[in-house]
């Protein structure tokens, strides 16, 4: 795994009622700090990224649909530089993925529904100068190929 990414396998409590999907806790070692929280839904075969955050480290958990995240790693004197990580997250694998600071990333819905991701920021968006960059995601750039992979 490129280096700073984390990963952590979701609990998923189901009862007569539904289900309950613990993500974050700060009392694990995945935990970083608290700066927000926000949904975001990606319609079916849109491609969402890349983003890059020079200070914000991103906690992503899909929980409707699913996703195929992907993290590059063009960090100058990363150990990791170069190297790219796909996870396929949603309830059918539930996954907590931590994304760190100055890693470029994105998603593709590859579910037939709209997919939701949540996203629990160690920073607080700043309207005025906000801690983002993009680039588009098939861009040459990132050696990276967004079509679907039939094995």
């Amino acid at each position: 795994m490129i280096d700073g990414v984390r990963t952590k396998v979701l609990k998923l409590i189901p009862d007569d009622r539904g289900w309950l999907l613990e993500m974050l806790r700060s009392d694990e070692p995945v935990y970083e700090k608290f700066g927000q929280v926000y949904a975001s839904a990606t319609y079916p075969g849109v491609v969402k990224g890349w983003h890059l955050h020079r200070k914000q480290v991103d906690y992503f958990v899909c929980v409707s649909g699913m996703v195929k995240l992907v993290i590059y790693d063009g960090r100058e004197g990363s150990p990791t530089r170069g190297q790219l990580d796909e996870f396929f997250i949603g309830i059918p694998n539930p996954l907590l993925v931590r994304v760190p600071e100055g890693t470029h990333h994105g998603w593709k819905c590859i579910s037939p529904e709209t997919a939701v991701v949540i996203n629990c920021a160690t920073e607080v968006y700043d309207y005025q100068r906000p801690d983002e960059e993009r680039l588009d995601p098939y861009s040459a750039d990132i050696p990276y190929d967004w079509a679907r992979k039939d094995r």
